[in-house]
């Protein structure tokens, strides 16, 4: 069990974090849409707190990603001193058993632990300590209504009389990422208890025979969800609330690094896109479908093709390689986050640039700090990631002002979450750039439009959730 026993600085709110506040003791069930940067943890720990003084509260489960279950809520209660005689315990790894029987204020736990938490006598040993409230921290990690974690949630949701939902990116893919994460909040009183119910009545199919899984708002659906959903919900952004520096992202050109493919490596490229196959000389690709070749499309894009299951690769060639290189060499030393999306492009870097730091699989959280501490000094030139890794709980604004996206995701979430490690408060710098290194006429370009549209889809909805006053 940790505690804060040094006094530290004292935290004074905002007016918009004041704000924040107040919704979450008034209410019982309340949404913090709130951008990174501007402090949805303290917000919380400085309700629970006011919370409990009240006797509202004696306890809070805490649901959040590794990162930030281990450095940021812990982080926060250690620098400042409104919270040093607030109490927490991580209910992860084998001290966990151990763990759930001490008494304390918070208990973090991520998604994973919920199976260990709820189907045992563990969750009893917690109910037992009085009123506790429940915060799910980053909580799209429960819009998918159709997943274990968020059945095992939604049949235990009765014992929290207080629900908090904690997040930057809402909706990353449309409207309907919403309800399962509203059922979080209110039991479906809002969007209704189920999801068949949700979809018949706000979405439409356009093409069911051909896209089974595609779905779009039906005329007025935005509108009527906005106005159930408002009065639970508290939206802010960075931008107007902070000084942030100027972004500059895609379209400007400045952001984005072109490449074409070798005759060979396009050949390669086509003959996957049209006919689900591709003849790397000693041996033979096929894809099973078109998503399947789709994602093959996208690994020779960015220079390699896994051949088997064993994640063996076959290099294509190096031409976002050496982008790379130039756009590292034009830096001169200054630190550049490079974002990577196959395990083959790390390689790939790693082969080029052997002493690169990476955060990803298998890297202790001992060297992830590490190497994190010396890129926000300045220390370290570039940094590798991959945006499942790097996506929350992560500072990386010391000392970095540039981002490159050496493969481009699907999923905006981990897209706009990674951006904003470096694009948020403390940032020194007056400009942040994004760069994109893109392929040439290849599927590079349409997932950067389909970013483009999600980023406006979230966009419209905030702008609509925005309190008036």
């Amino acid at each position: 069990m940790s505690s804060t026993t040094t006094r530290g600085e004292a935290w004074a709110p905002h007016p918009y974090q004041e704000r924040a506040i107040k919704i979450m003791i008034q209410q019982s069930a309340a949404g913090l849409l709130l951008d990174p940067g501007l402090g949805k943890t303290s917000c919380s720990l400085a309700a629970f707190k006011l919370l409990k003084k009240q006797g509202f509260a004696d306890w809070a489960l805490v649901i959040a990603p590794l990162k930030p279950m281990y450095e940021t809520w812990p982080a926060e209660i250690k620098k400042w001193s409104n919270f040093r005689e607030l109490t927490h315990v991580i209910l992860h790894g084998v001290e966990k058993n151990r763990r759930v029987k001490q008494k304390a204020d918070l208990y973090l736990i991520n998604p994973a632990g919920l199976n260990w938490l709820f189907e045992s006598k563990n969750i009893g040993e917690l109910m037992k300590r009085g009123n506790g409230i429940l915060i799910v921290d980053e909580s799209t990690q429960f819009k998918d209504s159709s997943t274990q974690r968020f059945k095992l949630l939604k049949m235990h949701l009765p014992k929290f009389k207080r629900r908090y939902i904690l997040t930057g990116t809402f909706t990353p893919n449309g409207l309907s990422d919403m309800f399962g994460q509203m059922y979080v909040l209110d039991g479906g009183n809002s969007l209704g208890k189920y999801i068949t119910h949700f979809k018949s009545r706000y979405f439409y199919q356009p093409n069911p025979s051909y896209e089974r899984y595609r779905w779009e708002p039906q005329e007025g659906a935005f509108d009527e969800v906005v106005r159930k959903i408002s009065p639970l919900v508290l939206q802010l952004n960075a931008e107007d609330h902070l000084k942030m520096p100027k972004l500059i992202t895609v379209p400007d050109e400045r952001a984005i690094r072109w490449v074409e493919l070798p005759d060979e490596a396009w050949s390669k490229y086509k003959a996957m896109e049209d006919d689900f196959i591709s003849d790397l000389g000693d041996s033979f690709v096929v894809a099973s479908n078109a998503a399947v070749a789709g994602g093959k499309c996208r690994q020779i894009a960015n220079g390699a093709l896994y051949i088997n299951q064993e994640h063996d690769y076959s290099v294509i060639h190096d031409e976002k390689i050496e982008a790379l290189a130039s756009l590292i060499d034009e830096l001169q030393g200054q630190p550049l986050l490079i974002l990577y999306e196959f395990v083959h492009d790390k390689d790939r870097m790693l082969k080029k640039w052997p002493k690169m730091p990476f955060i990803g699989g298998g890297v202790s959280q001992k060297k992830v700090s590490s190497y994190l501490t010396d890129f926000n000094a300045g220390r370290l030139p570039y940094l590798a990631g991959h945006p499942q890794s790097m996506g929350h709980g992560l500072n990386m604004q010391g000392s970095c002002r540039h981002v490159c996206w050496f493969g481009i995701p699907w999923n905006f979430e981990h897209y706009d979450q990674a951006i904003r490690r470096v694009y948020r408060q403390g940032q020194k710098s007056d400009t942040v750039f994004i760069y994109h290194i893109v392929a040439k006429d290849t599927l590079d370009e349409k997932v950067l439009g389909v970013l483009g549209h999600k980023k406006k889809n979230m966009k419209d909805l905030y702008s609509a959730l925005k309190p008036s006053v």
